[in-house]
C-alpha cells in the first residue's frame, strides 16, 4: 500500500489542555495505522557491520525493522521514565557521547539559613553572577527561593553557565532587590523615608524596601536592632542597608540535578549526525532526535522546538525511504 502523510491542524482556544494535544497526536497515530507499544522496556539492541539487527524487549519480544529512531530523551525528570539509557546504547554502536548535565534547572547555595525564605516570589529583581570579583552574568525578572537555593525563570535560564563557572572555582550569586534605581538614587530613597518618619521603629520601615519574609534575615545580616528608632541609624548603618538592598550575596553550591533539570545538556555529539536528515553518520539504518543530541537552549520553548524540528525530520525521511 503506498504511503501517504496526513496532514492536520487544530485550533488552541483558552481552554485547551496538554491531554487534548495527546489527543489529537493519538487519533493521528491511529489513522496511520501505527502501533504503540507501552510498558516494554528494551532489553537488547541486536547490532552488527554498522547496521541495527533488531531490538529484543524484556518480555521476550523482538522488533524487526528496516530503520530505527532513538528519540528517548536525555536523563532529565527521570520519574517519567527518562532514565539515560540510549546513551549506553549509542556509545556500544560507535556514537561519541557528550557526557550529559543538567541544564535550565535549580542552584543550591551553601547558606543553610536559606530553608526561612522558602517559597518566597521576587519580582523585578536583578540577579548578578560573579566569580573572582567580576561580574559574569546579569539577568532582570523573576525568581524564587527553595529549601536549598534559587529558582525561577532568571535562575534556571542562567544554571548551565553557573555550572561550567563552578568547575572553575568559587561562584557568587548578587540579588538586586532594586535593579531600578542606582546605589546613589536608593540612597537618597532611603533618606526620604527616614526623614518622613524619624520615630517609627527601623524594622517597621523596611516593608517599603523588601518583602517581609525576608525582613528578618536582612536585619541579621547588617546588624541593626529591629527596634531601633530611625533617627538614631547612623550613616554607616543606612549604607548597610543600602548595601543588602543592591547586593544581596549568596555562594552557590551546586546546581539542582537532573531530578530538577528541565532539559539535560550533553549527549551525541551533533557532528555524528546529518542535520538535514538527522540519520546517524555512524550506523546505516538508525536516526537520532530530541534531547539525546548534544543541543540545548535557553528557556522560552527553544528545547521543545528542538525535539518537534528533530522529530518531524526524522518522520519525513522515513517516509522518503
Amino acid at each position: 500500500m503506498k504511503r501517504q502523510v496526513l496532514h492536520f491542524e487544530f485550533e488552541c482556544t483558552d481552554g485547551a489542555k496538554a491531554n487534548d494535544v495527546i489527543d489529537v497526536l493519538k487519533l493521528y497515530l491511529h489513522n496511520n495505522r501505527v502501533d504503540i507499544i507501552t510498558n516494554a522496556h528494551v532489553a537488547e539492541i541486536k547490532f552488527s557491520k554498522k547496521r541495527i539487527d533488531g531490538v529484543k524487549l524484556n518480555d521476550g519480544r523482538e522488533l524487526i525493522a528496516k530503520h530505527y529512531a532513538i528519540c528517548t530523551g536525555g536523563k532529565s525528570y527521570p520519574s517519567t521514565g527518562s532514565t539515560g539509557d540510549a546513551y549506553q546504547w549509542l556509545s556500544a554502536m560507535g556514537h561519541d557521547i557528550i557526557p550529559p548535565e543538567p541544564a535550565l534547572t535549580t542552584i543550591t547555595v551553601k547558606e543553610k539559613w536559606i530553608k526561612e525564605l522558602e517559597g518566597l516570589s521576587l519580582k523585578n529583581i536583578a540577579v548578578n553572577i560573579y566569580q573572582n570579583n567580576k561580574k559574569i552574568l546579569s539577568r532582570f525578572g523573576e525568581a524564587l527561593f527553595t529549601d536549598n537555593g534559587l529558582s525561577g525563570p532568571i535562575i534556571i535560564d542562567m544554571s548551565k553557565e553557573i555550572g561550567l563557572l563552578l568547575k572553575q572555582g568559587r561562584v557568587d550569586i548578587q540579588i538586586d532587590f532594586r535593579p531600578t534605581l542606582s546605589e546613589e538614587e536608593l540612597d537618597k530613597y532611603i533618606q526620604k523615608v527616614f526623614i518622613e518618619a524619624p520615630n517609627k521603629l527601623f524594622r517597621n520601615s523596611l516593608g517599603l524596601f523588601l518583602p517581609q519574609k525576608l525582613i528578618p534575615r536582612i536585619v541579621k545580616l547588617i546588624n541593626i536592632d529591629p527596634e531601633q528608632k530611625i533617627n538614631s541609624i547612623s550613616r554607616e548603618e543606612r549604607c548597610g542597608l543600602l548595601q543588602a538592598l543592591k547586593h544581596f550575596t549568596l555562594q552557590v553550591d551546586g546546581l539542582g540535578g537532573f531530578a530538577r533539570a528541565v532539559v539535560t545538556a550533553g549527549g551525541v555529539n551533533i557532528k555524528e549526525v546529518d542535520p538535514q536528515t538527522m540519520h546517524s553518520k555512524k550506523v546505516e539504518n538508525l536516526y537520532i532526535a530530541g534531547e539525546l543530541l548534544d543541543l540545548d537552549g535557553p528557556t522560552g520553548g527553544y528545547n521543545l522546538q528542538i525535539c518537534w524540528s528533530t522529530g518531524y525530520v526524522v518522520g519525513q525521511n522515513f517516509i522518503n525511504k
